[in-house]
């Protein structure tokens, strides 16, 4: 199969770049199609595509563009004039394959569109907006389908914010009736979730925002609850295997192990009983040869307080690599004991294929809120670099039983800044630094992982940093197998979680996270010094950081302030934290508005900015890349107002 492709490459001529044979097992995309999220199941979000280079990216137009069908809805027919369902978020990125394009609304609406023209040729409304909520805090959105095809049939299959999996037909867009009828309820089986034992109102406890991973025949499916309500007993976010044929649930891994299972001794006190969420919210990647999803599992109910859970709370934190044909666990790394920081661990696990000290290693890179890059072989969960146990702060808040350590890398360094000294703060002039210096009085602040506090008289509460957000978030990160270099989208910003009480018709938690509070800096400037947001690229044979560079240059709200005036001020980092695409020839991904906002090119090697494309607002999704009859094109879904909108890219000239 992989000499197919590099001869269909040179087939179709100088758009494809070559291949070479040490990125047999994790390549990217080299056939111009794009049939995953990130490219292909190892989540690479590389493509061999060299058609739009550094010598071309700024002549790229709009190829076509399509408006959210989430627009043509009449709301007040469907739910009465009090309807306020907002369909602003289109953050899905679309795949391709053979000539077709899938796409995922806000609402959950897929389409399929040709992918040279943008022309509908089908749609399938799951009508998710009949609930008048979803269940994520971020109100309705999703990051897209996945598809799977086994040389005869081609399925499209979708997680809905409302708790349901759907089989689409990819021809028709008609429900596949021999997958359980189409349709599946996700909460079925799962305690303190059901439909038909709890009444629920609104939204459903349990949905999907991020695209299910297909393994062989198998549909691997996450979940996603809130970690809102005010009540300990919440669903677990377990994780499931389901036959694609058939719709037939295979296994079940219990991310909060229930009795008698492995690592149902870290929930003291049977706390395993009712502590809801653990599972995946995001996106996962496998390994299609050995056969085995990776994991990357949030944190458990409540984030900030874990009085009610002592205990590490496996499989919280973690990676989790199974067997997907069976959701026997393989192996499985912890890396942040009984959580207390809402650092879940929030993207796909990248599998890149590495030479370190002279041994070839099949690896998994795990990007995280924290700041810190684990990497594993992939097959054994062996660190590649050694990752010690090193003590970290002591909670103040009674009751709270927090790790006395955490599992800190060696290699890589942090691509985050982390934790907080004055000398972090901005120091522009002398008065500012001052004034900085002045705020932190005011808060608890020290190295990474020191707890959550409780306001007093004198104490407003914890500077987190990274803060709750990441870090890395749901971007997650890039790689390109040639070189073997990761790109990761970083942000670096505090937050203060709010810690209090409540009634007890309110809350049975001993404390509660109330609210976020953010830590002003002097004269309306942030508190810390730029880059606010970065872009981090590491040779990963070495676990060396290569490059790093701010992502943008200007931040207005900096800028434009009075107390700047006449500064020289650096690089600022005000781009926002926006998912990579790797092509062969460059670094692409999106910058937010204050300056922008903007399509970028890098250059891979340095990091430095090549050229920019004006968008014509947010990007809300991650970029990807494919290929039709020579000409490749590049997609991005953004959050025009009152529409969103998915921009497709090319240039004009097909020769070039």
């Amino acid at each position: 199969m992989f000499y197919r492709k590099i001869l269909t490459s040179l087939y179709t001529g100088s758009i494809f770049a070559l291949v070479g044979p040490s990125a047999f097992a994790q390549y990217g995309e080299t056939n111009g199609q794009w049939p995953s999220y990130a490219a292909d199941a190892g989540s690479t979000k590389y493509t061999n595509l060299s058609q739009i280079d550094a010598d071309n990216f700024s002549r790229l137009e709009i190829a076509w563009r399509w408006q959210s069908i989430d627009a043509d809805l009449d709301f007040d027919a469907l739910l009465g004039d009090d309807a306020d369902i907002n369909f602003g978020r289109l953050q899905a990125t679309p795949l391709m394959i053979d000539g077709v394009l899938y796409i995922l609304t806000a609402l959950n609406q897929v389409a399929a569109l040709n992918a040279a023209s943008g022309e509908v040729l089908w749609t399938y409304d799951p009508q998710v907006y009949m609930s008048g909520a979803s269940n994520s805090p971020l109100g309705f959105h999703h990051r897209g389908v996945s598809w799977w095809n086994d040389g005869d049939d081609s399925r499209v299959l979708v997680t809905t914010n409302d708790g349901y999996i759907l089989s689409l037909i990819a021809e028709t867009g008609e429900l596949d009736t021999a997958f359980a009828g189409g349709r599946i309820d996700m909460t079925n089986g799962i305690p303190r979730a059901e439909r038909d034992v709890l009444d629920y109102t609104g939204a459903q406890p349990l949905g999907g925002v991020s695209p299910p991973t297909v393994v062989g025949d198998v549909l691997v499916v996450q979940h996603i609850t809130s970690n809102r309500p005010r009540f300990k007993e919440r669903p677990p976010t377990w994780v499931r295997g389901y036959n694609i044929r058939n719709g037939e649930l295979i296994w079940t891994f219990h991310t909060i192990p229930q009795q008698g299972e492995f690592g149902v001794e870290t929930w003291q006190e049977e706390s395993w009983r009712y502590t809801g969420n653990g599972g995946v919210w995001t996106q996962m990647s496998a390994d299609l040869e050995l056969g085995y999803v990776y994991l990357p599992t949030e944190a458990s109910t409540n984030d900030f307080y874990g009085g009610h859970r002592p205990g590490d709370n496996l499989f919280t934190q973690s990676v989790v690599a199974l067997d997907a044909s069976t959701g026997d666990r393989v192996w499985h790394f912890q890396m942040i004991h009984h959580g207390l920081w809402d650092f879940d661990t929030p993207a796909a696990s990248n599998l890149i294929d590495i030479t370190v000290d002279g041994r070839v290693i099949k690896a998994i890179a795990q990007v995280t809120k924290q700041g810190f890059i684990y990497v594993f072989d992939r097959a054994t969960g062996v660190p590649v670099w050694p990752i010690i146990e090193r003590p970290v702060p002591q909670s103040t808040i009674p009751g709270e039983r927090a790790s006395p350590t955490q599992p800190i890398p060696t290699k890589p360094p942090a691509f985050a800044t982390q934790g907080l000294t004055e000398d972090d703060l901005i120091d522009f002039t002398p008065e500012l630094r001052a004034q900085a210096v002045r705020t932190l009085e005011n808060y608890t602040y020290g190295p990474l992982f020191t707890p959550p506090s409780l306001p007093d008289d004198v104490n407003i509460g914890t500077i987190l940093m990274p803060g709750a957000g990441g870090g890395a978030n749901w971007t997650g990160a890039g790689i390109d197998p040639e070189t073997q270099v990761l790109f990761v989208p970083s942000s670096n910003g505090p937050t203060v979680p709010f810690m209090g009480t409540l009634e007890a018709d309110e809350s049975n938690f001993n404390y509660f996270r109330l609210g976020f509070r953010g830590v002003p800096g002097p004269q309306g400037l942030p508190i810390l010094k730029p880059p606010y947001s970065t872009i981090t690229a590491y040779d990963m044979n070495r676990g060396e950081i290569l490059w790093q560079v701010p992502n943008g240059a200007g931040f207005a709200a900096v800028e434009n302030n009075a107390a700047l005036q006449g500064i020289d001020l650096p690089p600022l980092g005000g781009g926002g934290r926006h998912p990579v695409l790797v092509t062969s020839t460059l670094l692409i991904h999106g910058q937010s508005a204050g300056y922008g906002p903007l399509l970028v090119a890098r250059n891979k090697e340095t990091g430095a900015e090549i050229a920019t494309i004006e968008l014509p607002a947010n990007p809300g999704g991650a970029p990807m890349s494919y290929a039709i009859d020579g000409r490749q094109y590049i997609a991005i879904a953004v959050n025009s107002t009152p529409t969103p909108e998915l921009l497709v890219y090319a240039l004009n000239d097909k020769a070039e």
